[in-house]
């Protein structure tokens, strides 16, 4: 994990990689637990027998479940030691660019692309690039908005 003593250290890093998460596990009870939250059932999430026939011969992990886990893989990747308090503001651009079957691990890669001074504190443009190991290409690719205080 990457520590920062002050939001103000982050001005000088955009454009460039600012932490890189632990990895977590996609499990079938986690995949599951997403589904009862959401209500989404579809059967290429919750029904192994059918999505072994399926076109990823196994159960996947909804796109929203992948991008869920954010807050956990952000709090294993940073840690800004001045701020307060941190809340979502939204989501600029968001990709799901390949399935996560079931039994994955995934982490994430933080790229700060943006840094502008508010109130209080300030608002961070993320590029979260999350990656399931052992594959070439990322799973989700998605510019979160932050605003952190001071």
């Amino acid at each position: 994990m990457h520590h920062f003593a002050t939001l103000a250290e982050l001005e000088s890093l955009v454009g460039q990689e600012i932490g890189v998460s632990h990895w977590t596990d996609v499990d079938q009870p986690r995949i599951d637990l997403f589904a009862k939250a959401t209500g989404d059932h579809q059967w290429i999430h919750v029904d192994p027998e059918r999505a072994a026939q399926g076109p990823f011969g196994t159960t996947i992990a909804h796109g929203l479940l992948t991008l869920s886990l954010l807050p956990e893989l952000y709090y294993s990747a940073f840690a800004i030691d001045e701020s307060r308090m941190g809340v979502n503001y939204g989501f600029n651009r968001v990709r799901f660019t390949a399935p996560v079957p079931v039994g994955s691990r995934l982490r994430a890669r933080f790229k700060l692309l943006a840094y502008e001074p508010i109130d209080g504190g300030a608002q961070l443009t993320i590029q979260a690039t999350i990656e399931r190991e052992g594959a070439d290409k990322p799973v989700c690719v998605a510019e979160s908005l932050t605003r952190r205080f001071a």
